[in-house]
């Protein structure tokens, strides 16, 4: 390939997985796939976790392998002429912004990450004198920036209605439509829209699995399927009427865990293309690949650094795991889009693990006052609303005891003042305390702020002479570096604490059609159950005490969720009352029992696994006579 000859790797993949051949777990598609590179990952030390999660997002770079099929990777020809393709239709825009509109759109994850983006680039654009050109779109509105409220992307006609609203008035629209797994009918909604009125609307999907792998369920409130939806854009793309980016990344580190490789490659890919477009527009110039390859070799570079910092990342996610563990609270505070980072990782841990909005939680500091589409939506709207200085000072400071761990992250620009003058109240009040801190070569972190930290993950990053758009590169590699360094440790925190079996989220909450469909994958994995019967004990647990009538198991998928998204450990005793066939009292009782949910799970297989065996050598005796 040569575009990728020029800028070699400058950190060292893994040697492609498994997960890369065609006969591999092959009826799922890429992001729902296990990584055969965390298949023990709850056997692992924080050290090894760390390691581990790195590898697996160091799969982002990969080049193509040998292996057959050979899936489009981030730095394929394809991806790299398409993205060159979409940043010169993002010029166009910038180039007569009267009625013109950038808007980033997903749900849950790709939603949050729509909206940081979203509030990035509108700030390159002020910093210029320009006026901000991008808007956000997330499934169930802002509530969902700072809320696990993942069931609300189920809806195509919701994704539509909020399109609409935005667009109104508007002559040239750029949707950016993100679903990882190509699975979210919001997105896939507003891209058949689009399609459909291509006079003012250009659709770009960004995804994570080859077209053929895009979810072909019916939406219920839709009349195409995502998958025909994509294959639709697909074709179109030959005119540049629609495009669509989805190199293949690899299976997250947990299964299907989306906030974390899924959401660290949106944030990489599509800051790469749109910083590229502003910074050859005001040259004049088009978009090029080597302008596209400059930045995202900035972005492993990133990585390299980030995970240069393990020993230390390691010991903040032992800290973490050990006030869970106490029942004490993690709290993430950050400054200015640092502080984005922190909300959505402790936003995103809620249906990931089952944890409580309380466990882990982000906070942000500085001004906030043009960030949100409907401010009015999350101020005042209770404690899981909030994420402001004020909300951590008025509503968390008093509260905070020794066994609570706080966080603190920020840049050496920010006010070290501000920064000192809170860390030394935290200080009275837990001595679990420390700091990820972004520097630039030269600058050192204050004598008198420095002794506050017992423990500081320190990453410098190198000089970089751009002209004023460049200058975001580091920004955005403070951003991402942050991003994993955070999903690292919270999702090793809970890995220590038995909430993952292998690198299963097995205690996910189910609150959306994708979460459904993957507990009942989860379902028919550990049990070795036909699917007919894994559906059927599923229902029995989520509706459990009401008897399954033949009308549940005519019901919308819709109507299940319902249902489901506020029970707690419907996949784990499901799957009990499969292994073992008993009732669901017996399974609950035995989770009860269990010092965690994985192991009451790894435990029950060892059990099955023996009887099996045993079962197997008693019908060889009697064959043999």
């Amino acid at each position: 390939m040569p575009g990728t000859k020029r800028f070699r790797h400058v950190i060292e993949t893994p040697e492609p997985g498994k997960w890369e051949l065609s006969g591999y777990e092959a009826s799922l598609p890429i992001t729902e796939k296990s990584n055969p590179l965390t298949k023990n990952l709850d056997r692992a030390n924080a050290e090894q976790i760390v390691q581990l999660l790195g590898q697996c997002e160091a799969e982002i770079f990969q080049e193509e392998g040998q292996a057959v099929p050979a899936y489009q990777r981030l730095y394929s020809e394809s991806i790299l002429t398409t993205m060159v393709q979409v940043a010169g239709k993002v010029q166009e825009v910038l180039k007569d912004p009267e009625g013109g509109l950038v808007v980033l759109s997903g749900g849950g994850t790709s939603g949050r990450m729509a909206f940081l983006m979203s509030v990035s680039f509108n700030q390159l654009m002020k910093g210029l004198g320009q006026k901000p050109l991008y808007t956000y779109l997330i499934a169930g509105g802002d509530r969902s920036v700072m809320a696990s409220r993942e069931g609300t992307e189920d809806s195509a006609l919701h994704g539509i209605e909020e399109l609409k609203k935005v667009a109104t008035g508007k002559k040239q629209v750029i949707v950016i439509g993100i679903s990882v797994g190509l699975s979210a009918p919001f997105v896939a909604g507003q891209m058949d829209f689009c399609m459909d009125n291509p006079d003012v609307f250009l659709p770009i999907l960004v995804g994570f699995n080859p077209v053929n792998m895009a979810r072909n369920d019916p939406i219920e409130d839709w009349n195409s399927t995502f998958r025909e939806i994509a294959e639709r854009m697909e074709k179109l793309q030959e005119k540049q009427k629609a495009f669509v980016l989805n190199p293949a990344v690899g299976p997250e580190g947990l299964s299907g865990s989306s906030r974390m490789k899924g959401g660290s490659a949106t944030k990489v890919l599509l800051e790469t293309l749109l910083l590229a477009a502003h910074k050859t527009v005001d040259r004049g110039i088009a978009a090029s690949q080597s302008c596209l390859l400059e930045i995202l070799r900035t972005f492993e570079r990133a990585h390299k650094l980030t995970y240069g910092q393990s020993p230390k990342i390691a010991s903040l996610m032992k800290q973490a795991s050990s006030s869970l563990q106490k029942k004490g609270r993690v709290y993430l505070v950050g400054w200015q889009t640092l502080g984005i980072i922190a909300i959505m990782d402790g936003v995103e841990c809620i249906h990931s693990f089952g944890a409580d909005f309380q466990d882990i939680r982000g906070f942000l500091i500085g001004d906030h006052s043009d960030m949100f589409n409907q401010k009015e939506d999350i101020v005042d709207q209770g404690p899981q609303f909030s994420f402001s200085q004020e909300d951590f000072l008025n509503s968390i400071l008093p509260s905070l005891t020794e066994i609570d761990t706080v966080l603190f992250i920020f840049t050496l620009d920010d006010n070290l003042t501000e920064v000192e003058t809170l860390v030394e109240q935290v200080k009275k009040k837990t001595p679990n305390i420390q700091a990820l801190v972004h520097s630039t070569v030269g600058q050192y972190l204050p004598s008198p702020l420095k002794k506050f930290f017992p423990s500081i993950i320190s990453i410098t990053w190198p000089l970089l002479f751009f002209e004023y758009e460049g200058n975001f590169i580091q920004k955005f590699q403070h951003e991402l570096s942050t991003k994993w360094v955070l999903n690292t440790v919270s999702t090793g925190a809970f890995v220590l604490l038995g909430k993952i079996l292998q690198n299963y989220m097995l205690d996910l909450r189910l609150r959306n059609s994708k979460l459904f469909w993957r507990g009942l994958a989860m379902l028919q994995r550990f049990s070795g159950q036909p699917k007919a019967q894994c559906i059927e004990n599923l229902l029995k647990v989520i509706y459990f005490p009401e008897e399954v009538s033949e009308e549940i198991l005519a019901a919308p998928i819709s109507r299940h969720i319902q249902i489901a998204h506020e029970k707690e450990q419907v996949i784990p005793i499901a799957l009990l009352t499969l292994l073992f066939r008993c009732s669901i009292p017996e399974a609950e009782a035995q989770l009860a029992a269990a010092p965690s949910v994985c192991e009451a799970i790894r435990s029950a297989l060892l059990r099955v696994g023996r009887k099996r065996s045993a079962d197997s050598i008693e019908t060889l005796k009697s064959t043999l006579g």
